[in-house]
């Protein structure tokens, strides 16, 4: 734990975005009485013009602090992050913008936590900085919006539980995510201009850069150097039929990214659910003919949207004239009236009886995935971190939201629109 007098609780740095926008909204709204915070970035014109919407919220806030700085002066970086207890980032592509903000916390002994979904710049910040950080007990949490929060946390209570009720964990867990967010049709309604400059990079480095590539491809690319092998395969590529739930599934978009935060979280937690544990993510599409033909057809656009943003030329096209830009996103309306639904399904086999048992899990929000929620539950991420509220048996890496906060997160996303609940 941080325990130096610091000026603030929480930086957040990227509060002129579209995403740093809706988390500072939150943080106006619930806890300006008992929060020391600012908001940082490039431009303190507009950080400016964001104060002065936040003290619609709350008057207080007109005299809210503004901190400057650039992602490569680090200079500047440092100076910020010595002054606050965490840094709340939400400047992606974190591949280019987010490097230096890494270090700087870690130098600074300053805990750290983002949306990052980037899975190479990811490992390499595993790689350069976990062992340093554990040892300084800093905590720098990567993947705390929707990716991974609902995979990671939503395993950890299944496994809390299965270890409870039947003395040992679940050997296999399957999640399933519903939701019209992430219908790639809606794309331009439902992405921001963040998120696709953060799609468009990872696939840039993914066909230019080897070592990216592996990165990206490899299922255990998250877990320490030396333990990157496993049981699981890569993500579904194809339709498929879930004898779990007794129905086809088509691949889940985000599945790339959230398999190897849980796999991440397994093996920092020293292997707790076992070096056999499998895990994989879907999207449900219904049962029969009807189910199978859905799925096809995600597929099909999957396959499509892949194709295209692996080629330079036409990932530039499509994402400058018919993708969101930098700073635009959903509409409000958008983001208040979607929704999201996990489930997850866990088995393993009673130590006693040796009979097979199921445990299922559910995490739903009120909000849509990508920004409503996301920015909710990276402001929740914050307070656990800032507050000293995580219950993990870790002090301080390069960590996933399980491994880094823990449980106690559920009982602040509760209050917010989002439901946790395992039997």
């Amino acid at each position: 734990m941080i325990d130096d007098q610091r000026t603030y609780d929480v930086v957040l740095w990227g509060a002129t975005g579209f995403t740093g926008q809706l988390v500072a909204e939150h943080l106006a709204d619930r806890y300006t009485e008992d929060l020391d915070w600012a908001i940082a970035g490039r431009d303190r014109e507009r950080l400016a013009t964001v104060r002065e919407a936040l003290a619609g919220i709350d008057h207080s806030l007109e005299s809210l602090d503004i901190l400057t700085g650039d992602a490569f002066d680090r200079d500047s970086l440092d100076d910020i992050t010595r002054q606050t207890t965490v840094v709340c980032s939400t400047v992606g592509p974190y591949a280019e913008y987010g490097s230096d903000l890494v270090a700087a916390c870690v130098d600074q002994r300053t805990h750290y936590c983002d949306l990052a979904g980037e899975v190479h710049w990811m490992q390499q910040t595993i790689d350069e900085h976990h062992e340093r950080a554990r040892e300084r007990g800093v905590s720098i949490v990567h993947g705390c919006g929707v990716d991974s929060i609902p995979s990671d946390i939503g395993v950890l209570l299944l496994q809390d539980y299965a270890q409870a009720e039947f003395g040992v964990p679940c050997s296999r867990v399957r999640t399933y995510v519903t939701s019209p967010s992430f219908d790639l049709s809606k794309m331009t309604d439902a992405f921001s201009g963040g998120t696709i400059a953060s799609l468009s990079g990872m696939y840039a480095a993914r066909a230019k850069d080897p070592q990216a590539r592996r990165a990206i491809d490899n299922p255990y690319s998250l877990a320490p150097a030396g333990e990157r092998t496993g049981p699981d395969g890569g993500v579904q590529a194809r339709p498929a039929y879930d004898a779990l739930t007794d129905q086809w599934t088509a691949p889940f978009i985000m599945a790339t990214i959230n398999e190897k935060v849980v796999r991440r979280t397994n093996a920092v937690l020293d292997y707790q659910w076992g070096r056999d544990f499998q895990y994989g993510e879907a999207t449900p599409t219904g049962d029969g003919v009807a189910g199978a033909v859905v799925a096809l057809g995600k597929v099909a656009g999957l396959g499509a949207f892949a194709g295209i943003m692996s080629v330079g030329p036409l990932r530039r096209l499509v994402a400058e004239h018919f993708l969101p830009g930098p700073g635009e996103g959903p509409t409000r309306e958008t983001i208040e009236t979607s929704f999201f639904t996990v489930q997850l399904v866990g088995t393993g086999e009673a130590p006693d009886s040796e009979e097979t048992f199921t445990v299922e899990a559910t995490v739903t929000s009120d909000r849509d995935p990508g920004y409503g929620s996301s920015a909710r539950i990276l402001a929740e991420s914050v307070m656990c971190l800032a507050n000293g509220e995580t219950d993990t048996q870790l002090e301080g890496g390069v960590l996933t939201p399980a491994s880094g906060i823990g449980l106690l997160v559920v009982d602040r996303l509760e209050t917010c629109g989002m439901t946790f609940g395992v039997g």
